[in-house]
């Protein structure tokens, strides 16, 4: 017998591609270059059928690293991954002194390739950059985080921050003291909760500059 979280996930699944169909006839951007803290800029990058010009995808840093990987960045887009030993069921490395979590990758071989193919069709000229208010970000982290002097740059956060330029609020986690899993569907409608803010628009005006 199907259950209801089955039917529920059905609709969502069909009414998710129906969206994405539309999104990817809108996208007039190419060849752009997602920076993303955690996994929300595959998950965006997925659902409009772009290829990953970024190595950040399925993988995490704590806020201050990847705020401190953007105030340096070419210097960083040129070391090297060293892996090293920890309790995880997954590959971590240190790039140089960030330390990046590969929580999606089997092994740190395939970890390694994907971080250097993707470094290599990186465009800094053409950099969005994404972040959300968890893995350890403090109220000083958002502050940096906007004062960082990329033109294309959010985050996500679980309360309204109007002095700050760059954060985008979003509803229902005030309570959680960060934002929830922005990949988790709203409810029966196909939209996922970072579909709060308009990517495509936002990736289109790339064509605008």
């Amino acid at each position: 017998m199907i259950s209801r979280k089955q039917i529920t996930n059905k609709i969502n699944y069909y009414l998710r591609n129906w969206k994405n169909t539309k999104n990817r006839k809108r996208l007039k951007a190419k060849n752009i270059t997602v920076l993303s803290s955690n996994c929300i800029g595959g998950f965006v990058l997925h659902d409009l059928n772009q290829k990953f010009n970024s190595p950040f995808i399925n993988l995490y840093l704590t806020a201050k690293d990847f705020i401190q990987y953007l105030k340096h960045i070419e210097y960083y887009h040129n070391q090297s991954l060293q892996f090293i030993t920890t309790e995880k069921r997954y590959p971590v490395a240190k790039l140089d002194n960030l330390t990046i979590h590969f929580m999606h990758y089997h092994s740190e071989q395939e970890a390694k390739d994907k971080w250097e193919n993707r470094t290599k069709r990186m465009s800094l000229e053409n950099l969005f950059i994404v972040m959300t208010d968890r893995d350890g970000c403090t109220y000083q982290d958002l502050v940096e985080f906007d004062n960082l002097p990329f033109k294309h740059k959010i985050i996500f956060t679980h309360q309204p921050h109007p002095e700050l330029k760059s954060t985008v609020y979003i509803a229902g986690f005030e309570q959680n003291g960060m934002v929830g899993d922005l990949f988790e569907y709203t409810g029966l409608n196909g939209k996922r909760y970072y579909d709060y803010f308009d990517f495509v628009d936002w990736f289109n005006q790339a064509e605008k500059n």
